[in-house]
């Protein structure tokens, strides 16, 4: 099963040159998630063809503005369009505050219930599950409480090689323990190996988003051996200095935080609005990791 990431906000603080602030859309299945949803969130949602839909469960990873100013809207929005179905919201427990204050002072009652998950600082915990994934939260290090968050997809059960089973008399209703990797005994008394008669399911995949964190190894065991790690890279490495000041990351920060974790391909994003030009970022981060790129708005990244 493909996991998938699209990129509706790539900018920092202040959008700039077409860039918005952080969001993204992580698809696992008929499943979407949200990871922050900054200002135009919504409309970068319309733009990219984003059902909202689907998204049960939203995540904001800190509360600084650029990270949830558009979850007001989007909220509101999904009640106006006359939404029932619940939607899981984890954030610090402040956020929960301010959503209620806002709907009271409009005298609002959203259509659909809204279930609130507190992140706890420093927590790193499974918040949402089913049979095809999982997503948990880690701690990162800025200079407020912020999590980062990871997709897993599940394993698979072995796939069933029909050909061979038809050779080897193995009855449909065998197949259920085929799959789980039990072999299969004929009328003879014959033992089938279950690896001539099945093969192994797709791999589990996994998706790490770092979210806004000032270098450091600290959160390396929560997402080591990713497929796909998206990682803030708000500086260039000439401004390191200003990164930490900020608690931040630079492009090459971001390149030896990929290549410690064991990721296979890194993603460059939360920029800072004085660059138009972000070909340097590439640039510098594949000096340490080849395998990184500038995430680009719009596009979606399939593992």
């Amino acid at each position: 099963m493909d996991l998938s990431v699209t990129i509706l906000g790539n900018n920092s603080a202040l959008p700039g040159f077409g860039r918005h602030p952080t969001a993204q859309a992580v698809s696992v299945g008929n499943e979407t998630f949200l990871f922050d949803c900054g200002e135009g969130t919504q409309i970068q949602m319309q733009r990219f063809n984003v059902r909202w839909k689907r998204i049960r469960h939203i995540f904001i990873s800190h509360l600084h503005g650029d990270h949830y100013f558009g979850l007001a809207g989007l909220l509101n929005s999904m009640s106006l369009m006359g939404r029932t179905d619940a939607v899981h919201l984890y954030a610090p427990a402040t956020l929960e505050i301010m959503i209620q204050q806002m709907l009271d002072v409009a005298d609002a009652v959203l259509s659909y219930p809204l279930v609130f998950h507190n992140l706890i600082e420093g927590e790193a915990k499974t918040l949402a599950e089913s049979s095809l994934f999982e997503v948990s939260c880690f701690p990162v290090e800025h200079r407020i409480q912020c999590h980062g968050f990871k997709v897993k997809t599940k394993p698979r059960e072995r796939k069933i090689l029909a050909e061979a089973c038809l050779a080897n008399g193995v009855p449909h209703n065998f197949y259920a323990k085929l799959r789980t990797g039990i072999d299969f005994v004929n009328a003879e008394g014959e033992t089938i190996p279950n690896s001539l008669l099945t093969e192994k399911g797709p791999e589990p995949k996994m998706y790490a988003y770092s979210a806004d964190t000032i270098f450091t190894e600290s959160y390396l065991p929560y997402i080591a051996g990713a497929d796909l790690l998206y990682n803030e890279s708000t500086y260039l490495q000439d401004n390191a200095d200003k990164a930490a000041a900020r608690f931040h990351c630079t492009s090459v920060q971001a390149a030896e935080i990929a290549l410690k974790a064991g990721v296979k391909k890194l993603l460059l994003g939360h920029f800072s609005s004085k660059y138009r030009d972000l070909k340097p970022f590439e640039a510098e981060a594949r000096t340490i990791f080849p395998e990184s790129y500038v995430s680009e708005e719009g596009q979606t990244y399939t593992i």
